[in-house]
């Protein structure tokens, strides 16, 4: 028997509609789901943006203040994608009200941030959800799926680059993403800490790390009003720029491969250009999330010169079914939100984790932080 959740989304920028949507299609593709979302509430603190939400995708009630969500026994999940600076008050009010959290990466500005959302919903026994959606793609989960087999022999090393260029424009607008108390650490959070999921995913625990890191743009211009998403404000008053464009950073494995990660957010002539590269004593695999459903593939027992295939994911592949019938058929990035929707909502469902959890987050979190402390002394850091 199918029973109805009341659910909540705090905070609707383009996130909030991404999780609202994701909620709304859930079913579509998973009917075998044991509860049905209703979106009770829309909580947003820009004046007429909730109700505009209310209005397009049927939330039943509106508030200015996430406090109304937290104290209103109706809802009992809650996604929370809201800015990070907001993330641990709001996650650990919201686990400690006895609900449910769908909530948006980085998870606060520090591991310590991470955690204190983590403890709060392990001791409130409450499901935790962590939006690092790449994880989902069914060619990533198809080359975890190969890496655990030996296809491509013992992993010897990885490149994972996140690069972007929503923040090259000079007049992009000096939001809280560009401060130290709001934003935290800049490309790490927003970027970088996809890249480290993807890593840990794929390969297991990262054991040691040393970084470097770089401030590109040092100035922009300060915003007159409201912003979603990335804007700009011309011709306002020039702030100084606080937190990290660029990251580059080794890694060690626990497994003793080694990594390299790269994140930037001002990379000129790149849109979303996110990938990993894989490679093993017997083979490779090759990710490119601008074409999410091709895996690049070289395997077999030539070593020299052998060549590399491209497989077309379908059926089999992760969540590919529940979407499309046959290969080559085309996926989306909400897609892979739908595919964490449906996650989080089986967690509750079952009592029992499924897809990125807050311990994925404090891993992802520990593992910046360390990043930091590297870029500063120049020198190795363990986690």
């Amino acid at each position: 028997m199918v029973s109805t959740l009341g659910v909540a989304v705090v905070g609707f920028g383009w996130m909030g509609r991404v999780h609202t949507q994701a909620y709304a299609r859930v079913l579509h593709h998973f009917p075998q789901l044991a509860v049905r979302p209703e979106l009770l509430t829309v909580a947003e603190e820009v004046p007429g943006r909730a109700e505009e939400a209310a209005a397009q995708f049927g939330f039943a009630a509106t508030a200015r203040d996430w406090r109304e969500v937290a104290a209103d026994p109706r809802v009992q999940a809650v996604s929370i994608t809201a800015p990070n600076f907001l993330h641990r008050e709001i996650g650990v009010a919201m686990a400690r009200a006895g609900k449910h959290i769908w909530i948006e990466k980085p998870v606060g500005l520090t591991a310590d941030d991470a955690r204190a959302v983590a403890g709060a919903v392990a001791e409130a026994g409450v499901q935790g959800a962590v939006g690092f959606n790449y994880r989902n793609a069914p060619a990533v989960a198809y080359a975890r799926e190969l890496i655990a087999s030996g296809e491509i022999g013992t992993v010897t090393h990885v490149r994972v680059r996140l690069f972007s260029d929503y923040a090259a424009h000079p007049e992009s607008a000096l939001t809280w993403r560009y401060e130290r108390e709001r934003g935290g650490s800049g490309v790490l959070g927003d970027l970088a800490s996809h890249g480290v999921d993807l890593a840990r995913f794929l390969l297991g625990d990262i054991a040691s790390l040393t970084a470097d890191t770089a401030i590109f743009v040092p100035e922009r211009a300060r915003p007159t009003g409201a912003t979603a998403g990335h804007s700009r404000a011309a011709g306002g008053e020039l702030g100084p720029v606080e937190n990290e464009d660029y990251v580059g950073c080794l890694l060690r494995f626990a497994s003793g491969a080694r990594g390299a990660l790269e994140a930037c957010r001002v990379s000129v002539g790149e849109q979303n250009n996110y990938g990993f590269e894989v490679h093993g004593t017997k083979g490779a695999l090759f990710w490119d999330f601008r074409r999410m459903g091709e895996l690049g593939v070289s395997r077999g027992t030539a070593y020299q010169d052998q060549s590399v295939s491209t497989v077309l994911v379908g059926p089999g592949h992760g969540e590919y079914a529940a979407f499309q019938p046959g290969s080559a058929n085309a996926m989306g990035f909400d897609d892979l939100k739908v595919i964490e929707a449906h996650n989080f909502l089986r967690s509750i469902a079952e009592g029992t984790p499924h897809g990125a959890t807050l311990d994925d987050a404090v891993h992802s979190a520990a593992a910046l932080d360390a990043m930091s402390r590297s870029a500063e002394s120049g020198a190795w850091v363990s986690l």
